[in-house]
Formats: C-alpha cells, sequence, structure tokens
C-alpha cells in the first residue's frame, strides 16, 4: 500500500492506495486548521506529524485516522518545519517562528528545547518579508550517517549546521545559501547536502561546511523543494520560479521543475506529464524508500518511477477549489 499525506493551508488530504491500478481512496483532516508541515518516517509509517500556523503540533499515531495536540514548550504556536531522524522514528525535530528549535526523543511524547539558535550573531539580520519583524526554522534535516549532525535553513537569514546534536551552532558556513527552502540528504553519499534556496541552488560535499553553486541551465532561480535521486546521489530535482509570487501564489504562478545529474547543466522537464509554466504553482517533492518520487502542485498529486523523465498523473480527489491552493508538505510512503 501507498499513502500520501498532502499538507494544504486549510486541510491534509490523506491518499491511499492498495496494490494494484486504480483510484485511490482520499480522506481529509485536519480541516479548519491553517497547515504549513508534514513528516513521517518509513521507520513508523503510522505516525504523522502535522504543523500548523496557529494551532501547535499534531500527531497521528493510526496512519492519519485520528490526531492528537502534542504540548511543546515553545514561545509560539507556529509550527514551520518537522524532520524525523532517518535511522532513529523515536527522535523528532520541530522549527517554529521565532527560529526555535525542539527535539523529542520519544516519538512526541515530550520536548527539549535546543537552545542557541536565536544568539547566533547574524540573528539581528534574519528577517522573513511577509512580517520582517520575524522569521522562521524553515527546514530541518537530519544527517544519514550522523544523528548529531543536523541542517537547519532559517527564511530567510542563514544556513545554520550543528555537529554535537544542537549543542553548539555554526551559522552561515563558506558559500552556504541565505534563503534555504528545502535541504536533502542522501543515504549512500555521506556528506551529501543539497539546498533549493530563494537565493538559488547549492550543493555541499562535506556535511555543510562549504558550499557551491553550479547554476548553468537553471533559469529560474527561486527554487523551492529539492529531491535526490533515491538510485544515484549524483541525480538532484528542484522546483523553482523568478520569484515568490509566481512561485507561490495561483493567480500569477508560472513554476518549472529542473533536473541534474552528476557535472551536467540543469534540464528543465517540459513535456514530461507534470504540469510546469504559467498557471502552476512550484512543486513539493518527496521520495520513497522504494524509489519512487512523488510530486504535488496546485493542479493534483504526480508520481514517476524514472526520477522525471515521465510523469503520472495520479487519481486522488482534486476539484477547482484546490487548484488555487499551493501545497505546504509532502510525505509519500510505501508499506
Amino acid at each position: 500500500m501507498v499513502t500520501a499525506h498532502i499538507a494544504l493551508r486549510d486541510r491534509l488530504l490523506v491518499c491511499r492506495r492498495d496494490a494494484g491500478p486504480g483510484r485511490w481512496e482520499t480522506t481529509r483532516r485536519l480541516e479548519g486548521h491553517s497547515l504549513e508541515c508534514v513528516a513521517a518516517s518509513p521507520g513508523a509509517p503510522k505516525r504523522v506529524f502535522v504543523g500548523t500556523v496557529e494551532d501547535g503540533l499534531f500527531r497521528s499515531t493510526d496512519g492519519g485516522e485520528t490526531f492528537e495536540t502534542l504540548e511543546i514548550p515553545a514561545e509560539s504556536a507556529m509550527i514551520t518545519s518537522i524532520a524525523i531522524d532517518p535511522n532513529d522514528p523515536e527522535t523528532v525535530y520541530a522549527g517554529t517562528e521565532p527560529s526555535r528549535i525542539y527535539r523529542s526523543t520519544d516519538g512526541g511524547d515530550s520536548w527539549t528545547h535546543l537552545e542557541g539558535i536565536a544568539d547566533l550573531p547574524s540573528e539581528d539580520e534574519w528577517f522573513f518579508p511577509p512580517r520582517p519583524h520575524t522569521h522562521h526554522v524553515r527546514w530541518l534535516e537530519v544527517d544519514p550517517f550522523d544523528p548529531d549532525r543536523l541542517y537547519v535553513g532559517i527564511e530567510a537569514g542563514a544556513f545554520v549546521l550543528s555537529t554535537d546534536g544542537g549543542d553548539t551552532w555554526h551559522e552561515r558556513p563558506n558559500g552556504s545559501r541565505r534563503d534555504n527552502h528545502s535541504l536533502a540528504t542522501h543515504p549512500d553519499r555521506e556528506g551529501l547536502v543539497y539546498s533549493a534556496a530563494g537565493d538559488g541552488f547549492a550543493v555541499s560535499t562535506d556535511g555543510g561546511e562549504r558550499w557551491k553553486h553550479p547554476q548553468e541551465g537553471l533559469d529560474h532561480r527561486y527554487c523551492w523543494s529539492v529531491v535526490t535521486d533515491p538510485g544515484d546521489p549524483d541525480g538532484v530535482m528542484v522546483s523553482s520560479a523568478s520569484g515568490a509570487s509566481t512561485a507561490h501564489t495561483a493567480t500569477s504562478a508560472e513554476s518549472y521543475v529542473y533536473r541534474r545529474r552528476g557535472n551536467e547543466s540543469w534540464e528543465r522537464l517540459d513535456g514530461r506529464g507534470l504540469p510546469i509554466g504559467d498557471g502552476v504553482v512550484r512543486a513539493v517533492f518527496d521520495a520513497t524508500d522504494e524509489g519512487v518520487v512523488y510530486g504535488v502542485n496546485n493542479l493534483g498529486l504526480f508520481v514517476t518511477e524514472n526520477f522525471g523523465d515521465q510523469w503520472q498523473r495520479l487519481a486522488i480527489d482534486w476539484n477547482e477549489e484546490l487548484e488555487a491552493q499551493t501545497p505546504r508538505g509532502l510525505v509519500a510512503l510505501s508499506a
């Protein structure tokens, strides 16, 4: 069975398909809440976390059938990012607005504040343009080779790195982007980190210490979601646009998807079955442990089994109302 959890601004779609072709069963959850992010792990596929703008963090332990509110000792009820240790599903991280990070080692039952992020020297330069008086943790990533190595994207202002499980933090390493929207690692390549940022794409091969910016062929450089090829660490795909308004606003949307392999130039994925261009908001990607990549935009949920050569639209419930929305997060799990 495959389950896709799609976080939209005003609901969570839980989409399930049993083995074999056919239409997916789609149910709506958490309606009436303003969603911001979603996370789940193949190591505990029934446990799903959803972060909201005003109502804190929710957890399901039955695959999205029911949810409970979790108590986090946070300054804010805005949960902007969630990450699960890829080797230990009991260890969960949550990021907030303003930028703070919390960790649970018991699957979300209890939480500890990892201090120090707000004390970094550049903090007074961080800002989120729609609300310039604040900023938030847009992305959290746990290194698959070293659970004490944490990668953090602050929107907007800094890439932040910890090598000791959050006891200390190193900000703005050489070449890192300032407006990191999503980060990706690969279980087959130690030290590899990709960043999709508002100020372009970046890659590190030494665990975030130094960064390079291969941009040739990437004509739209406001990057949002990044995903690696499950079968090839050198394969990477991003969604991007020319700026925030064409990325996130359906009425003015014009976004694209690009792919890069090794040292090759970026290739725009035109005519592959995944809508891009006018009227399409930036996609959000996720890959299953079986090597399948899913992507969601305002026109529906799509899947590729050959890392973007061809995409197929999946038969989930997706009406005109949803075409005006911009997906906030996606988790795809196979079990």
